[in-house]
């Protein structure tokens, strides 16, 4: 276990200065999701140093960990005991930390059937826009009256508050992994998908890819063995690069120079009339669309059906909120923020 290097006093005390001042600040992790934000204006608030792994309790599966902590650090003490982050967090990048990734709230492929990084936080501890420190949550899963103060924070890109420290749930690592392989074309894939994730399967991950529908299974040799040959399908012999090709964004579909959607529709809705390439993700749930077409074309195609979009790399946060979610967004920033210090061109 990490040796935790606890910075939070002078983190507070910067923040203090800058709502005397009246400076913003940009708050600094180690720069791998800068792509959603861009440069942020402000003096620059470097929370890497405050790092360290400050609880782990095994038998409990739960982690408490300072946000400036790398994830790769956090994931390998998880290994040593057979356990893991069942969001399956995407790093982008060498050194991305704990807060970084809640603060941008991307899950990975097990999100449809672990949950997403938000049902994984139990508590946190940030510094608010006046440098105050406060604490929300704890370490048990219970139930909260009001805002839920520590799941708000996840895809807020740290407008709310300088994540200090999280408890997160983590999981057992499943002793067996297979991916399999089925060809065949975007329509039926979606079916199939959502026709199986209805049946008592150890589901962990489901995409489609040019003609190609990937399946993975998670769980005891047994059922995944069971699972394996009620399905059929052939064998990936590399499942796992292929789930972090997606996870990472360094599977080719995502190395083309025209800019990339992310679409979130309910997980059922059939292939969408959109010129471009598609990948789909999360049982069809998101669905990457790499395209020229017009921004008010692929908003309304989403809309109609019940879903959203937004151009992914470009302030994911703030591109086309429902008026409602943006006023209360906006109402829970002017308590936490009230004069817009953190992140403040977000």
């Amino acid at each position: 276990m990490s040796n935790p290097a606890d910075n939070a006093k002078e983190l507070a005390a910067a923040v203090q200065a800058a709502a005397s001042s009246g400076e913003p600040l940009s708050i600094r992790g180690a720069g791998t999701k800068r792509f959603c934000t861009g440069d942020i204006p402000g003096t620059p608030l470097d929370v890497t140093r405050h790092r360290g792994i400050v609880s782990y309790e095994p038998t409990e599966l739960v982690i408490t960990a300072r946000a400036g902590t790398p994830l790769g650090e956090i994931e390998a003490v998880l290994a040593e005991r057979n356990q893991m982050l069942g969001f399956e967090p995407p790093h982008f990048g060498p050194g991305a930390t704990l807060g970084g990734t809640l603060a941008c709230g991307f899950s990975g492929p097990r999100r449809p059937y672990a949950g997403s990084v938000r049902d994984f936080v139990l508590g946190t501890e940030i510094i608010n826009g006046r440098g105050e420190m406060l604490k929300f949550g704890g370490q048990v899963m219970k139930n909260v009256a009001g805002y839920d103060v520590s799941r708000l924070l996840v895809g807020s890109f740290g407008t709310l508050g300088v994540i200090l420290e999280a408890s997160l749930k983590v999981l057992p690592r499943p002793s067996r992994e297979i991916t399999l392989g089925f060809e065949m074309p975007a329509a039926r894939a979606i079916e199939t998908m959502n026709t199986w994730a209805g049946r008592p399967l150890p589901l962990s991950a489901a995409a489609h890819s040019g003609d190609t529908l990937y399946i993975r299974l998670s769980g005891t040799d047994s059922a995944v063995r069971a699972a394996h040959q009620r399905l059929g399908g052939d064998v990936l012999d590399r499942g796992s690069t292929l789930w972090m090709e997606l996870r990472e964004h360094t599977h080719h579909f995502f190395r083309n120079s025209e800019p990339l959607w992310r679409l979130s529709v309910p997980p059922a809705t059939p292939p969408m009339d959109l010129p471009g390439t598609w990948l789909i993700d999360w049982g069809g749930a998101q669905r990457w669309l790499v395209t020229r077409t017009d921004a008010g074309t692929i908003q309304s195609a989403a809309t109609a059906c019940g879903g959203h979009a937004a151009v992914f790399g470009s302030a994911t946060r703030a591109n086309h909120l429902p008026a409602a979610l943006g006023a209360l967004i906006s109402a829970v920033r002017s308590a936490m923020d009230p004069d817009r210090l953190l992140n403040s061109s977000l």
